[in-house]
């Protein structure tokens, strides 16, 4: 499906390219360093975003825990098949090597019904043969929402230890299913924790709670996993928390520098004023793995699509600018019904990686020394000069180099996918 660029196209870029690359030069900046750096960066790709976070349970309710999703935009994916076939198409459109992230309730069973606490390795052979075809990097999420245990609220902070052991036991059987990914890609799999646990209205006992999460995540994380890497989310408030969440953002930060697990950090998670791009330099002072959650809050942790955003471009500035990539774990965390999903990824990812590519190119020594020699007014006029650069012709040349379609030419191809599988997305799965 995807086309062959036209030899006046690849003239163009690469005449548009030799230009650029001549005009960051002069700013003491060496494009195809830049292109080597980016080419060895990963993005996790979310499979929640192809079905609206529905899974394969056929519950389709996600049970009070925060989440919502909006929008009834037709072709959904109903199924393991449709949905990798939907991952394909978008993988086909984004440039690089990437990776792709399941939640637990995708597993695929043969229509048996299996209780998240005992899913295994073998629910999930489907999704780590295709991946190990293609070359696909794995991580994966417990799915503590979504389910009849999960209805009061609580899970792993539950009173009832009954209600949580049956979740210390999913936990314990999701990274099971991760140290099988990691072996079977060759890669390690981010295992990501995250509990809706919380009070809609003010709590009179906000300790027991978390002493309780504490209590259970030690217990998940006990036994030792190769090839696994355990990290925990933090969220400010959801919908029926908005007063109280145990797994609060000083919690996990606390919990994940004892006890050597990554901390996730959510671009939706935090208060509006509140940025991702400024925690790095703090975080991983005494944390040794960060895994981020690239999304797009408006007003509220809505999880829209990822542009390329003064946000995104901070965030990604300090990874390169800290020289952080080597510590990070880069996945995609949104889920909009209102939109082509296979668009939703492409845009979302490719905006990522423009502000990767953008940080990159940045001349980030000069703007060091000029700091350092206290020239802050030289420091200012050197980051606004470089926005004018032409880094969009750096970018078309990195997707002409990976057989991917520029920026005026992706989308005619998700249309053409769209029509391909919209009359076989009408009837039942």
């Amino acid at each position: 499906m995807k086309k062959t660029p036209s030899a006046s196209v690849v003239r163009r870029v690469e005449a548009e390219y030799e230009a650029a690359r001549d005009a960051y030069a002069s700013h003491g900046v060496d494009t195809e360093a830049a292109l080597r750096r980016l080419e060895a960066v990963p993005l996790s790709l979310h499979c929640w975003q192809g079905d609206d976070v529905a899974g394969f349970e056929q519950d389709g309710d996600l049970g009070g825990s925060g989440l919502q999703v909006t929008g009834g935009y037709p072709g959904r994916a109903r199924n393991g098949d449709e949905l990798r076939a939907d991952y394909e198409a978008a993988l086909r459109l984004i440039p690089g090597r990437h990776r792709i992230n399941l939640h637990a309730f995708y597993a695929e069973t043969g229509g048996r019904r299996v209780a998240r606490n005992e899913l295994a390795p073998e629910h999930f052979a489907r999704w780590m043969d295709w991946a190990a075809d293609r070359g696909l990097g794995m991580d994966f999420n417990g799915t503590f929402f979504s389910h009849p245990l999960a209805a009061s609220g609580f899970t792993l902070s539950h009173r009832d230890s009954d209600i949580r052991k049956f979740w210390i036991e999913h936990g314990q059987a999701c990274r099971r299913i991760g140290r099988q990914m990691a072996a079977r890609a060759g890669s390690p799999c981010v295992v990501n924790v995250w509990v809706p646990d919380g009070f809609k209205d003010t709590p009179a006992d906000r300790k027991g709670p978390r002493e309780r999460l504490r209590d259970a995540l030690d217990e998940i994380f006990s036994e030792r996993m190769d090839g696994v890497v355990d990290a925990v989310e933090s969220k400010l408030f959801g919908i029926g928390t908005e007063a109280y969440v145990a797994g609060s953002h000083e919690f996990y930060l606390g919990y994940a520098a004892t006890r050597r697990v990554a901390l996730c950090l959510d671009m939706g998670h935090f208060h509006p004023t509140e940025t991702v791009a400024d925690k790095l330099s703090a975080v991983l002072l005494f944390v040794d793995r960060v895994l981020l959650h690239i999304s797009r809050g408006l007003r509220w942790d809505s999880d829209h699509v990822p542009v390329f955003s003064d946000e995104v471009r901070a965030l990604a500035e300090e990874m390169v600018r800290g020289d952080w990539l080597h510590r990070m774990h880069i996945g995609l965390d949104y889920f909009d019904a209102s939109i082509n999903r296979v668009a939703a990824w492409v845009i979302g990812a490719r905006s990522v990686l423009k502000g990767l590519l953008w940080a990159m190119l940045q001349p980030v020594e000069t703007l060091r020394r000029l700091e350092a020699e206290g020239d802050y007014t030289g420091r200012l006029a050197c980051m606004e000069n470089v926005k004018t650069l032409p880094m969009g012709a750096v970018w078309n040349a990195y997707c002409l180099r990976k057989n991917t379609p520029g920026d005026m030419d992706w989308l005619e191809e998700v249309r053409a996918y769209e029509r391909a599988i919209g009359s076989r997305r009408l009837g039942p799965s």
